[in-house]
């Protein structure tokens, strides 16, 4: 049971309307923020909760037992709170987010209502709606290894112990132009086959972008031009010069594990682990390829 401090219990006993909701938000890189639907900024535990934001509950859930209960808050992205460019580039992706209960008349006398995070932020125009996801969220969150053909490592990681320095896999670049979002002509430091980039990690030194990182969906050359594509477009327009590092990308195969990064006795996968179709083939005519692949090709 919620215990309500006695001052807001008097409160709220009174009949009084002077309550209001504050939300704290909390970014992964220690920034907190506050905002509150009050007609006046107000000050709770040396953190500024403004007004002008124009933050306030959209929609909110609760569940019983472990189930994943959730809400809404949407608001304006202006440059004195949240603006579009942040938001773009992911720097609220994980924030978490305290509701308050607040007493704008005497603002010692709060209660704290839910603790959650950051999910999908919806961006329409000059406003945003974001999913607020419960502590009961983790609980859907894979834990463990996952027992596939495929390698559950990271490319670089404890696992995997590629050395991601090594100049075979990894090389600087500059923009040269951005035909249209999410592709650009760059020119690289150094020459790497079509495809050697694709399923890799893009990250900004320079420019607007600068500290921001990308997956890269496709790298492909031509003669000596040189294009990239990313999944996303940068979150800030990119500019000629602009200096990046790549990474180069890993499919999960066994094949590139052998091939590309020379890497087999590491490898995290469980390549021969028979597919779906050692359970459901008609018969003992119907071939020993196991690898999950058509019996009817």
């Amino acid at each position: 049971m919620r215990t309500v401090p006695p001052r807001l219990a008097a409160r709220l006993e009174s009949g009084a309307t002077t309550l209001c909701r504050c939300w704290a938000l909390r970014r992964r890189d220690g920034l907190v923020l506050g905002f509150t639907d009050h007609d006046r900024d107000l000050v709770l535990t040396g953190v500024t909760y403004a007004a002008r934001s124009g933050l306030e509950a959209a929609e909110a859930s609760a569940e019983l037992g472990f189930a994943v209960g959730g809400g809404e808050v949407a608001g304006a992205l202006t440059s004195a709170g949240i603006t579009e460019a942040d938001v773009a580039a992911g720097l609220y992706d994980g924030a978490g987010v305290e509701t308050w209960l607040v007493d704008w008349a005497e603002p010692e006398a709060r209660l704290l209502l839910d603790v959650a995070t950051l999910g999908e932020i919806r961006r329409e125009g000059g406003a945003f709606v974001a999913e607020l996801r419960g502590l009961m969220h983790r609980l859907d969150v894979t834990v463990g290894r996952s027992f596939r053909a495929a390698c559950d490592a990271d490319l670089g990681d404890a696992r995997c112990r590629v050395d991601l320095s090594d100049p075979r896999f990894r090389t600087t670049g500059t923009v040269r132009a951005a035909s249209e979002p999410g592709r650009l002509a760059v020119a690289l430091a150094e020459s790497f086959p079509t495809g050697w980039f694709s399923g890799g990690r893009l990250t900004w030194e320079t420019g607007a972008n600068a500290g921001q990182a990308a997956d890269l969906r496709g790298h492909h050359r031509d003669g000596e031009s040189v294009s990239l594509d990313l999944w996303d477009p940068p979150p800030r327009p990119s500019a000629p010069g602009d200096a990046f590092i790549l990474v180069a990308g890993c499919d999960k195969s066994l094949a590139a594990c052998r091939s590309k990064f020379v890497n087999t006795l590491n490898f995290q996968g469980f390549p021969h682990m028979p597919g779906n179709d050692f359970v459901l083939r008609a018969g003992p005519n119907a071939g020993a390829r196991l690898d999950g692949s058509s019996l009817f090709r």
